[in-house]
């Protein structure tokens, strides 16, 4: 064993933070010895955690705080999902129950279909909608009211959008039309009488012309608590909607459809009071949340100061190498110090920092940002479950699926890259030349949903069977477009991504028993024999090995 004194002056703590600067007048026998400890300092960096116990007695805190975070991070992210479900449904039930008030004969998942066709309709609808709202008070089971503006209640606007002139006659072939759109509104407050009559009473003076009328929207507002929050202890949140019921007259065909959107806003109940310990529960989990942020901080920290001992080991590596053998490090070589896995967790940790400040804005109810929150929280508790597989690639049978993305990955890219050449291709195509006739190809989102569908096998006959034979010349190209698509993408292309997948995976497991292949960095490590447990790796003020690590020797 060398001498300690020897290995602690000439390799303290401090230089190794630091770096070093080498002298080119040293002697041989100090080369030597720098050389021994830059191969010992860059072994113990690459060690595990129970390695690097063994070498110096370093607790693995970062794997014990990450096993901390993943579980509490989990725990938070459970329930923040559980009140996030209670305002979903919260908002789907009052949109379902809106359509049925509001809207005259409306059956669930009609919306696509939900049109008038004579003049009789649209004005019995637009009457309907008005009558209900103004009795609302007396035919909603929901704890629903207008919205009140001071002392006085927002009315329902109701605005008509047409032509500013327009003469059309289809019989004759002949139209004179200034397209300059116009509109006109007027209200109906809620203190009105609770009945303004039937159609031919007429008391709302309302009066279309349809040859010009493009668009008819009745707008009004209305509130609501979900009270449903108190039964899990939550504090109830007072809700806004902004209902717009919008009759679309645009094309002129004869089909009037109609739409309804209820934009929903969520804020601060004004003025509260719950008896029990709803206000108790509340407190104790955002004490909870502050728990993990101070967890994630400390994982924040730890993570960033292991990046910046790497680059800096790098660095310190790059010019050793330099120096010593008058050679520059491959970019592969000098990747291998920045550990992508710290990265993804420091990123992972700003989010859960910022996804739990706004999960506790929302709890003390003053910010309504769920979805915000959500992908924050979302997106970090994925990357934490993601990061746990850093742990498990130290066993080599677990580290084989790592190892194949990791080598895969660039021939993957490539390959994605030219394949996604032919699949826009196929999109524009389809887009244009079977939108026409094909619902499922209208747009290109839809096309591109359409197509990726097909390369997994999903709704095949659905998608042949649904095409229009209007044109037979579009219906013949069509088949041919599918039959090629399918073709190539399914007996090609995937069976090329998969082979690509399993070389890989076959590389790697021959790789993992006959050794990998050699890099300048890893073949200089190598020379260094030292066992994590000779006490080489150790400083003067390292504390002494635990006998209770669970870390096999």
């Amino acid at each position: 064993m060398a001498n300690p004194e020897v290995v602690t002056s000439s390799c303290s703590l401090h230089q190794e933070e630091n770096g070093r600067t080498f002298n080119q007048t040293t002697s041989p026998s100090e080369e030597l010895l720098l050389e021994d400890q830059m191969r010992r300092k860059l072994k113990f960096f690459f060690m595990n955690p129970c390695e690097k116990f063994w070498a110096r007695g370093r607790k693995p805190w970062k794997l014990a705080i990450q096993i901390i975070k993943l579980a509490m991070v989990t725990i938070q992210l459970v329930f923040f999902g559980l009140s996030n479900q209670m305002v979903v449904d919260f908002k789907e039930d009052n949109t379902i129950a809106f359509k049925h008030l509001f809207l005259k004969g409306y059956v669930d998942q009609t919306d696509n279909t939900y049109a008038v066709y004579t003049q009789n309709d649209v004005y019995n609808q637009i009457i309907f909608a008005v009558n209900q709202y103004l009795q609302l008070r007396n035919i909603s089971i929901g704890n629903h009211a207008y919205e009140s503006k001071g002392t006085e209640q927002s009315g329902m606007a109701i605005c008509q959008h047409f032509y500013k002139q327009g003469n059309i006659c289809p019989g004759n072939d002949t139209f004179d039309i200034d397209p300059k759109i116009e509109t006109e509104c007027f209200s109906v407050e809620p203190d009105e009488s609770f009945y303004i009559g039937t159609l031919e009473e007429n008391k709302l003076n309302l009066t279309l012309d349809f040859h010009r009328l493009l668009t008819v929207e009745l707008k009004f507002k209305l509130k609501a608590i979900n009270l449903q929050t108190i039964r899990h202890h939550e504090l109830p949140d007072c809700y806004d909607f902004t209902l717009t019921i919008t009759f679309d007259n645009k094309a002129h065909s004869g089909r009037i459809k109609i739409s309804f959107d209820n934009d929903i806003s969520i804020k601060e109940c004004k003025d509260w009071h719950v008896s029990g310990s709803v206000q108790r529960n509340t407190h104790y989990m955002m004490i909870f949340d502050g728990v993990v942020i101070l967890i994630c901080s400390a994982s924040l920290i730890l993570c960033f100061r292991s990046v910046i001992r790497g680059l800096q080991l790098q660095q310190e590596f790059v010019s050793f190498f330099l120096l010593h053998y008058k050679k520059e490090i491959s970019v592969s070589d000098r990747m291998e110090f920045v550990n992508g896995w710290y990265i993804m967790l420091i990123i992972s940790d700003l989010l859960t920092i910022t996804g739990s400040i706004l999960k506790m804005e929302i709890q003390a109810k003053s910010l309504t940002s769920y979805d915000v929150c959500s992908i924050l929280l979302g997106t970090s508790t994925l990357l934490v479950w993601i990061g746990v597989i850093r742990y498990l690639s130290f066993f080599q049978k677990y580290n084989l699926l790592i190892l194949t993305l990791q080598a895969a990955l660039p021939n993957v890219m490539r390959f994605c890259c030219c394949a996604a050449m032919i699949y826009l291709g196929y999109c524009f195509c389809g887009w244009i030349v079977l939108g026409p006739y094909h619902a499922k190809f209208r747009s290109l989102n839809v096309v591109s949903e359409c197509l990726f569908s097909l390369i997994n096998g999903d709704d095949m006959f659905a998608t042949f069977a649904d095409m229009q034979r209007k044109s037979y010349l579009v219906w013949l190209f069509s088949r041919i477009y599918l039959y090629t698509f399918i073709s190539l993408f399914i007996y090609m292309i995937l069976s090329l991504f998969i082979a690509l997948i399993t070389d890989t995976y076959e590389t790697i497991k021959h790789y993992q028993q006959d050794g990998f292949p050699e890099t300048e960095l890893r073949t200089f490590i190598s020379e260094c024999k030292d066992l994590p447990n000779s006490g080489k790796y150790r400083f003067e003020d390292d504390p002494p090995v635990s006998i209770f690590c669970w870390c096999k020797q």
